[in-house]
């Protein structure tokens, strides 16, 4: 018996301690999972020992990267003039040994290719001789005497935009609507600011509606100065403007807009050889004239160039939509036939897609 009672308060003791320890155990347990964010909570911050006081202030959302495309690639764009060109000149590859008939069949070929008719027979007859002073017989290396003539056709010319420094420089646009002016004025706006001219564009366009506000976009996109005048006003008169307005705000450039045709009676070129007259007067010095083409316009194109060359001084032609249906021939025909250098090409509709032309890798791209 008294073992009985000396037992019972050990148990007791030990029930205690375990009851004790079980509550303990759980208590602590729940501490740390009311630190753990439960599943569905958002924006959960556990507490830090080190804070002194809990900031309020939203975190900032991560900026989405920018990259920036690279200059388009010739040969990723002219895949339809390659196609159209590997059509025309692609069984000359096979033949063992070129005869007249295949002599013809090239220069169709290059026609087709909207190379032009003078341009085709001028290139051919240099490589035939080159191809009797090397012996060479077989289509594919004719193709290679080919190319190599074309590269000598484009080599040479100097296709730099001039920018005389101290001088309110004016490029005039000119060409018939419907060839992307505008556009072309819009994309070198933004690639005059990019690399630290301060450009003014003048909407000289004032019978094509819609043109000056089209223009407006474009030189706010980028930065650029804008003067435009009435719907319908005269066109010599804008640019006269845009030269004074460039002169005093010192902008280096007048990016100037022309009309493609008129709602009067007055004869396109007539009235452009006025603004170019205009354009150079006082303080405003014409250091381009860009005739923008339309490249799958062929042919039709050259006779364009020819007309505008005429009245107006064209120092290089700006080629639109290069990357389109376009053959490829009509640099060629252009450069070969009138002396004018291509001097920009646009291969798509992208403000970056306008770049300078690379006659090496413009030939490259259509004959690999």
């Amino acid at each position: 018996m008294p073992e009985l009672i000396i037992l019972i308060p050990i148990l007791l003791i030990i029930f205690l301690a375990l009851v004790g320890g079980a509550y303990f155990l759980r208590r602590s347990g729940s501490k740390d999972t009311e630190l753990e964010p439960r599943k569905g909570d958002k924006d959960v911050t556990l507490p830090s020992d080190s804070e002194e006081e809990v900031s309020t202030e939203q975190p900032k959302k991560a900026q989405p990267e920018i990259v920036l495309e690279g200059k388009p690639s010739f040969f990723e764009r002219l895949s339809k003039a390659r196609s159209a060109f590997s059509g025309y000149l692609g069984d000359l590859v096979g033949v063992s040994k070129v005869n007249e008939e295949t002599w013809e069949d090239i220069e169709d070929a290059l026609i087709q290719a909207d190379v032009g008719v003078s341009t085709a027979t001028s290139l051919l007859e240099d490589v035939r001789v080159t191809a009797k002073e090397r012996e060479v017989e077989s289509g594919a290396e004719i193709l290679e005497l080919l190319k190599e003539r074309m590269n000598s056709e484009l080599a040479g010319k100097d296709r730099s935009l001039t920018i005389d420094e101290g001088e309110t420089n004016v490029w005039l646009f000119v060409g018939v609507n419907g060839v992307g002016k505008t556009t072309t004025i819009g994309k070198l706006g933004r690639r005059l600011v990019s690399q630290g001219n301060k450009p003014l564009m003048a909407a000289g366009d004032t019978f094509r509606a819609a043109a000056a506000e089209q223009l407006t976009m474009w030189a706010q996109r980028c930065g650029a100065e804008i003067v435009r005048g009435s719907e319908g006003g005269d066109p010599s008169s804008v640019v006269f403007d845009g030269v004074a307005a460039a002169a005093s705000r010192g902008c280096d450039v007048v990016l100037a807009d022309t009309a493609g045709r008129l709602h009067n009676k007055a004869n396109l070129m007539e009235e452009l050889a006025k603004v170019r007259r205009v354009a150079a007067k006082d303080k405003g010095h014409v250091s381009e004239v860009l005739l923008v083409l339309d490249a799958t316009t062929g042919q039709n194109g050259l006779s364009q160039a020819k007309i505008f060359a005429e009245a107006v001084d064209v120092t290089g032609v700006v080629l639109t939509k290069l990357d389109g249906s376009a053959k490829g021939g009509i640099v060629f025909a252009v450069e070969s036939e009138l002396g004018i250098p291509v001097k920009l090409v646009g291969l798509g509709e992208g403000a970056e897609d306008l770049i300078d032309f690379d006659p090496q890798e413009f030939v490259a791209a259509l004959f690999e």
